[in-house]
């Protein structure tokens, strides 16, 4: 090529380029990698490089050209590709490779009011220098290209208008533990901060997206899930839109319980008008989530509850459907279906379902979440009763219509609310479960507001983090884990702002915590064992036993400490049940595996000193912070041995961890015959989750010559409840078009934007 090019300098100078430069800076990008060539990279650079280019072109196209060799045969491009990019983020954020001192950095970012000046107040410089110790900014270079492009594009603080970026990740990953422990005695605190910095900048804790983005920065809230609970009047309808903004402004994933409001044609004001229904009201949610753009990390997204008998259903289950016009869709929410044992036993017996306005039935929509046998009783009373407005409706066809728009659009959901009661960390008959979140892993009490400050409604909040099964070589390991993500969790929750006085009460009062894990697949993987046949279930048993018994016994450490929630009384865990007590028995036909911990000896100690948390567990997809992690998403089988990931930043190439020698031990998405042995992996878990779990139903149409019949859909969804299971999640279908080992998926996000992750 011609050496002659000229490059383009900051202060517009022009220089000939210095390809020895360049090389030099590809050389070290590829030291110890293996089957990577730097000639090749640099020769797919030089083909783009112009006359007048300036450095930092020569950088991404640098980052470009190695990524696009990203290939089963030669994965460790990904990491070749992710240290350029570290190189050229450092050299924007510092004018420099080295990073600054810490104490430097932090003072710098507070003054330019990017980082919380309670950082200044909080720590002194003898302790910032401390934490400089403790940092190893070569941690950066074992994150993949995928990851790189995440923190590019979501957690490092950055001005989202100019691009420019002002961190690096070591010193995100230590000044989220200084402000989280930054409550804690001076003479521990530092131990607790260089712990928690080594557990998640090693990825053993991966951290959501509001966590790493907003910890450290002025802004201060970071719960990944609000779960907002609408009346059946203007005032609490308005109180929740208002509520959606303020948290949808603010980085959160919304779940609305739209299920109270009163059907289309009810009498209003004594019979003086007609009810409008629901769908206005559903559109004026949608438009109050979609008020925000989340400050450029993510668009605002939520998912609207309501019950299966719903007056109004049969227009609700077609609302996100392409067909029909603006006037009766509301296209922008997705939804949960809220289905309880009475509704899957009419469809067995071939029965029919009884439609009805909740301001017709007195005391049945409450039933409907606290006393099952109540709801049974209420319910076949109101439909003996001729008076009351009703339709009837066959179950099968109900039922259908409910699962060929989830086949449809994929985002119809289902909520177990009968599990969510009886299988539940809350006494039911003071704090029911009524609704789930934007991805159905969070099951928490809420009550509606009457207005936005109201003191007596509920709002519920989720915080959310997760173990990275991949990390982890021994299952003692997760006790120390446990007691760090709990007293950092926990911390959060009084180091954050509350927008509204209705979330800081209920969240103060529950402290909910919900920790899940990445990387099962790959867990799977190292273990010789797969999702379809069974061989997994024993490990899977063990797993979560001892996730849910280290996570209730760093609680229960910490409320000996600092004193048990205030609403520890309205748990479960104070009648002295645990989830191995109450979990759906079913599980036991196709997992024999004994418990391994002293379970009663932790019941003792629950029933004596509570917990510091009301719930502990919950399962999130987790798909932009697996990438950070270079894991596998949640616990779900990935698509192929590359994802191929479509985001705002481009194509996002991902190989599963330890392709090399493990490629023959993954079991692929569109591999596994069914959904049998997922879901019942799936009620394993479940039996140790105290919350829900984020679970996708999949489905090949091939396998059925071209159309998945619905009588399989009704069998998974059936096998799905008698598991155990609380919620359903995605229902993907595969569209026959893609390579089996390198599926293209568009990027989803943590919590909001399409998809709750953390």
């Amino acid at each position: 090529m011609n050496t002659q090019l000229k490059v383009s300098k900051r202060d517009g100078r022009l220089e000939v380029i210095d390809l020895d430069k360049i090389h030099k800076v590809v050389t070290w990008a590829a030291e110890g990698l293996d089957k990577v060539s730097v000639s090749e990279v640099e020769l797919k650079a030089h083909l783009q490089f112009f006359d007048g280019i300036q450095t930092s072109e020569i950088h991404e196209t640098l980052i470009k050209a190695a990524a696009d060799l990203i290939s089963e045969e030669a994965p460790d491009y990904q990491y070749l590709a992710a240290r350029l990019n570290i190189f050229h983020l450092r050299k924007k954020a510092y004018g420099q490779f080295e990073p600054p001192a810490l104490f430097d950095q932090v003072q710098r970012m507070v003054a330019d009011q990017r980082y919380d000046a309670h950082l200044l107040t909080d720590y002194s410089q003898e302790e910032f220098n401390a934490m400089d110790q403790f940092i190893d900014h070569s941690r950066d270079m074992n994150f993949s290209y995928a990851a790189v492009k995440q923190l590019e594009g979501k957690y490092l603080v950055q001005n989202r208008v100019t691009g420019a970026v002002y961190e690096s990740a070591q010193f995100l990953y230590i000044l989220i533990a200084a402000c989280l422990f930054a409550s804690y005695e001076k003479n521990r605190r530092l131990d607790y901060i260089k712990r928690f910095y080594d557990a998640v900048s090693t990825f053993k804790i991966s951290l959501p997206t509001p966590i790493m983005a907003g910890v450290r920065t002025p802004t201060r809230q970071f719960s990944s899930c609000v779960l907002i609970e609408a009346g059946d009047s203007l005032d609490s309808i308005n109180a929740t839109a208002g509520a959606i903004v303020k948290y949808v402004s603010q980085r959160a994933g919304i779940g609305i319980n739209g299920g109270r409001i009163r059907a289309l044609g009810s009498p209003i004001r004594g019979g003086e008008a007609f009810h409008t229904g629901c769908i206005p009201f559903y559109k004026h949610f949608q438009t109050a989530v979609k008020s925000c753009s989340q400050g450029g990390v993510r668009g605002g997204a939520a998912t609207l509850f309501y019950p299966l008998w719903h007056y109004e259903v049969e227009s609700l289950l077609v609302l996100k459907n392409n067909r029909g016009v603006e006037e009766n869709r509301v296209r922008h929410l997705d939804y949960g279906v809220q289905l309880n044992k009475l509704m899957y036993e009419r469809l067995i017996k071939n029965g029919n379902i009884t439609l009805f306005s909740p301001s017709d039935v007195p005391g049945l929509y409450d039933a409907f979440f606290q006393d099952q046998e109540e709801f049974d009783r209420l319910y076949r009373i109101y439909e003996a009763d001729s008076s009351i407005r009703k339709k009837v409706v066959k179950a099968v066809d109900l039922f259908s219509s409910m699962m060929q728009e989830r086949a449809s659009t994929g985002r119809i959901y289902i909520q177990n609310v009968d599990h969510c009661n009886t299988h539940s960390p809350f006494d039911p008959k003071v704090a029911p479960v009524r609704q789930s979140n934007l991805c159905l892993e969070i099951a928490l009490p809420t009550k509606p507001l009457n207005d936005i400050n109201d003191e007596e409604g509920e709002i519920a909040l989720c915080t959310l983090a997760a173990f990275n099964l991949g990390s982890i070589t021994n299952l003692n390991e997760l006790e120390e884990l446990s007691d760090l993500v709990v007293r950092a969790l926990d911390s959060l929750l009084s180091y954050q702002d509350y927008p509204i006085l209705a979330a800081q009460n209920a969240s103060l009062k529950r402290r909910t915590l919900g920790v899940g894990v990445i990387n099962y697949a790959y867990y799977l993987a190292k273990n010789g064992v797969k999702y379809s046949d069974g061989s997994a279930n024993g490990l899977t048993h063990r797993t979560f036993e001892a996730i849910q018994y280290w996570l209730l016994t760093a609680s229960n450490r910490l409320a000996q400490e600092q004193g048990a929630c205030e609403a520890f009384g309205e748990t479960t865990y104070a009648q002295g049940v645990l989830p191995i007590d109450s979990y759906k028995k079913d599980v036991d036909k196709f997992c024999q595996e004994p418990l391994h911990y002293d379970w009663e000896a932790l019941r003792a100690d629950i029933v004596k000193h509570g917990l510091r948390n009301s719930t502990l567990t919950a399962l999130m997809p987790s798909e932009t912070s697996s990438q950070i992690s270079n894991a596998t998403n949640g616990i779900e089988p990935p698509r192929g041995y590359i994802s191929v990931k479509q985001s705002k930043d481009g194509i996002l190439k991902q190989v599963v961890p330890e392709y090399d020698t493990l490629k023959k031990q993954y079991e692929l998405l569109w591999q596994i015959p069914s959904n049998q042995g997922y879901l019942e992996l799936v009620g394993i878990m479940q039996k140790f989750v105290d919350q829900a779990i984020s679970a996708n139903t999949n489905y090949d149409p091939t396998r059925f010559g071209g159309k998945v019949p619905m009588q399989q859909l009704l069998k998974d969804l059936l096998t799905a409840y008698r598991n155990g299971l609380k919620t359903l999640y995605y229902h993907n279908t595969r569209d026959g078009m893609q390579d089996p080992q390198s599926d293209v998926v568009a990027e989803e996000d943590d919590c909001a934007g399409g998809a709750c992750k953390i």
